[in-house]
């Protein structure tokens, strides 16, 4: 697992992606301060993160990389409001984390088939795998 300093950059990270005109929505609150529950990040350190970005350190093993898309996506799908601003965003910071251009490619092309645009962690593991090899 990830060190408190690389759970601070993950957290950051996707702060950075949820913020729109400087502000988190109160569902992406919501889910973001969940997300820091379970990395065991305290809610005061989550919100000291909200306007003190940490800085960005790359997740080393790429199924950690893999999860933290995952998370980016659950994210972008939660307000039900989904922008081709943000699908280049998204794509822009898997590619940031070294995940293959294809595998984002096929994982953004495939979420409007599932229910809630939410791809199910099997297919998305399924589809990166298939790339790494």
């Amino acid at each position: 697992m990830v060190n408190r300093i690389e759970k601070l950059s993950l957290l950051s990270e996707m702060i950075a992606f949820a913020k729109t005109e400087n502000e988190l929505k109160p569902i992406e609150y919501n889910f973001l301060l969940g997300v820091a529950h379970q990395l065991d990040i305290s809610q005061s350190d989550f919100d000291y993160l909200i306007n003190h970005p940490a800085t960005y350190i790359p997740l080393k093993s790429h199924s950690e990389r893999i999860v933290q898309f995952h998370r980016l996506i659950l994210l972008m799908n939660i307000s039900n409001n989904i922008t081709k601003a943000k699908l280049i965003k998204i794509h822009n910071f898997g590619l940031r984390m070294g995940l293959h251009h294809d595998a984002i490619n096929k994982v953004l092309d495939l979420m409007n088939s599932f229910p809630n645009n939410i791809v199910p962690p099997d297919v998305l593991i399924d589809i990166f795998k298939t790339q790494y090899n």
